[in-house]
């Protein structure tokens, strides 16, 4: 090659464009995708058992061979609630559900109610961090289990990473749970979704990170414990409309709305 070759610019590789300036879907690189859409799943994944939620994913669901990590303000209060319906779809297909230092012994009645077998479900009472860490690597390095969900509150940034390594040879679902305020560090997890309890029964979940553009909105899953669904009566499935707006209230210098609950006229 002589000099003059040497300074030629080097040849592109992108696809070329349109007529109207866009890249044509069928010479999109593999592998890559737009900031502005929701990119591509290369591994299987398992519907997450919400509708508006598969639509928020790449792939439809809850990717495979990846960590997906899980924020809540509390432990162990609305994780289960949130995976039970793909952890079902694990179970029927005779995989093993593993759940590794839950921060309280899991309630077996209470997962029978959402549908998991205890002889699909597996607890490992792992004490300190090290062994949480140690175990959760062992099991998706082994691929031996159809889903492994594990409690890692204090895990830092390297250790997600050694995790999402590991993941990459599992085939099954793999869920790391923190607390909420992990949501400001750093994480290897290419999903990563926070849920916290809403009004009438409901999941709040937000996306903080996924194969696409951030989320603008919050989803709203109705979410109901199966233990109460045949319990709670028809007017107490809506609580928020037993509170009424009153009129606004001078406090401490400031303008707020008092919630009371609406009292029966007939009582009255």
């Amino acid at each position: 090659m002589n000099a003059s070759a040497a300074l030629l610019p080097a040849k592109s590789t992108a696809p070329p464009p349109d007529a109207a300036g866009a890249v044509r879907p069928e010479l999109a690189v593999r592998g890559v995708w737009r900031g502005t859409e929701i990119g591509r799943q290369a591994t299987a994944v398992v519907p997450t058992g919400w509708v508006p939620l598969d639509r928020e994913l790449p792939g439809g669901g809850w990717p495979t061979q990846s960590l997906t990590e899980v924020l809540a303000a509390q432990p162990a209060a609305v994780e289960w609630r949130l995976l039970a319906p793909a952890l079902r779809q694990v179970a029927a297909r005779g995989g093993q559900i593993v759940a590794v230092g839950p921060p309280h012994p899991p309630y077996l009645p209470g997962l029978r109610q959402e549908g998991l077998d205890e002889r699909c479900f597996v607890w490992i009472d792992a004490r300190t961090p090290a062994e949480r860490l140690w175990t959760a690597e062992q099991l998706l390095k082994a691929n031996a289990c159809g889903a492994v969900v594990a409690w890692l509150p204090q895990a830092r940034p390297e250790q997600v990473r050694r995790l999402q390594v590991c993941a990459q040879s599992c085939e099954g679902l793999a869920f790391l749970c923190r607390p909420a305020a992990a949501r400001h560090e750093s994480s290897a997890a290419p999903l990563r979704v926070q849920a916290d309890p809403g009004p009438d029964w409901e999941l709040r979940l937000h996306i903080l990170k996924r194969r696409g553009p951030p989320q603008d909105e919050p989803l709203a899953l109705p979410s109901m414990p199966g233990g109460l669904a045949a319990l709670i009566t028809p007017r107490l499935r809506h609580p928020s409309r037993l509170l009424t707006r009153e009129d606004p209230a001078d406090a401490v210098g400031g303008t707020v709305i008092a919630l009371r609950p609406r009292r029966n006229a007939a009582v009255q």
